[in-house]
């Protein structure tokens, strides 16, 4: 574990209900971070945020729907009611529909566009204002190799995570003057069920959840001066092609 201290620092964690994202919140939390969790469903966001509560968590919760801008509103007016401010943001929110391009459905591609890359941009922009009110913050962006390798059937989740890869890069450039540092992890294929993918006995050799966990919390610990701006994160042995 790191021996990064987050005590006073607050973070937000978009799509923290499950998978990377609720690893995620609790990783920063054992390390004395104020959380806001947040997903779709008030019964998720309610039922993660009672069980952290429990461990005497300093751990707040809020339902949001990131596709829609008013919705994200919402969600910051309510961080900050409940907080004095903003130190990190996790763009964790994600959805993926494959298949071949003939058969997605606009409200498909949509739905992928949307929570894959609209929000980020929601988030981050409505986060700008409370960096600067405390002097600088970190937005960590959870994208995909996906964002740099086509696959058959990718096409809206590629789109998505090679424009969230774009919009991560651009953001860094126009907020680094500022203290707000922007990074963004590509993890490759990791032990979760993202998609519907179901987990067996098979999945010893992909990344786990706190492997990406732990990523964020390297780039946390870096030094001011120091940016690792984007991280490939890749299981290290995985089966080989016959």
């Amino acid at each position: 574990m790191s021996n990064l201290d987050l005590h006073g620092r607050i973070a937000l964690v978009t799509g923290s209900t499950r998978g990377i994202g609720k690893v995620v919140a609790e990783t920063l939390s054992n390390l004395g971070a104020t959380i806001v969790i947040s997903g779709r469903q008030e019964k998720d966001v309610r039922a993660v945020t009672t069980v952290m509560k429990q461990d005497n968590r300093n751990v707040f919760g809020f339902a949001c729907d990131v596709r829609r801008s008013e919705s994200v509103s919402q969600l910051f007016d309510y961080l900050e009611q409940k907080t004095p401010g903003l130190d990190i943001l996790i763009n964790n929110a994600g959805v993926g529909i494959f298949g071949h391009i003939s058969e997605l459905t606009p409200e498909q591609w949509d739905q992928v566009i949307q929570t894959n890359l609209n929000s980020v941009f929601y988030c981050s922009r409505a986060a700008i204002p409370l960096f600067r009110n405390r002097g600088g913050g970190t937005i960590i962006n959870i994208s995909s190799l996906a964002g740099k390798n086509a696959f058959k059937g990718g096409a809206a989740y590629n789109a998505s995570k090679f424009g969230l890869e774009g919009l991560s890069e651009a953001m860094m450039l126009d907020l680094r003057y500022e203290n707000i540092k922007v990074a963004y992890v590509m993890p490759g294929s990791v032990s979760t069920e993202f998609a519907g993918r179901r987990k067996d006995d098979g999945d010893e050799w992909r990344l786990s959840k706190q492997d990406v966990a732990d990523t964020v919390i390297a780039i946390l610990a870096q030094n001011q001066r120091a940016l690792s701006s984007r991280v490939e994160l890749r299981p290290f042995q995985p089966p080989q092609k016959q």
